[in-house]
């Protein structure tokens, strides 16, 4: 008589047997795709409607925020490279954070959206928060490693991606 082992311990749908802590574990990354989605949201829609952040010179512009950070910064061409035009530069991360945020939030395209928020945390803690003393004080370094996960993993639950893919096994299933 042969016996077997089951090693798919991950069944990709709800309700679909398992005790508590298996549904916890394809549950895990939900609560932090989330709270990245919309507080990406909420930063870009911030940015986008804050008309002194829109602004090359000012008091709360973003012009004057790289000028207040580029000696301080790790990466300075950086900061002078975004100094070439602030108002655009705001822009871009304000669109990006959006971008980002909406794809997390939907789990549209999920990979490449944490890839994204991850690389504007990546260049913000270079930037802005390079100088918080002690490093813990700067936020950006936090969400950067808040997106590593997402970036592994993906959206594999309640997203358009693994609608997508359900729709695709399910096609090609019938092929067969």
């Amino acid at each position: 008589m042969t016996h077997s082992m089951r090693t798919d311990t991950h069944t990709p749908h709800f309700g679909s047997g398992g005790d508590w802590r298996d549904t916890a574990v394809r549950y895990a990354l939900l609560p932090l795709r989330v709270f990245l989605g919309v507080t990406f949201i909420y930063a870009g829609l911030d940015k986008i409607t804050d008309s002194a952040f829109m602004k090359d010179a000012g008091a709360g512009s973003i012009g004057d925020m790289m000028r207040a950070v580029r000696d301080s910064s790790a990466i300075p061409a950086l900061v002078d490279l975004s100094l070439k035009s602030p108002v655009g530069f705001g822009y871009a991360i304000a669109f990006g954070e959006l971008a980002v945020g909406i794809g997390t939030l939907l789990g549209l395209l999920a990979r490449l959206a944490a890839l994204g928020g991850a690389l504007i945390s990546l260049s913000l803690w270079l930037t802005v928060s390079w100088a918080s003393d002690p490093y813990y004080y700067g936020n950006d370094l936090a969400y950067l490693m808040a997106w590593i996960p997402l970036v592994l993993a993906g959206a594999p639950l309640l997203s358009v991606d693994a609608a997508l893919r359900s729709r695709r096994r399910q096609r090609t299933a019938g092929y067969r």
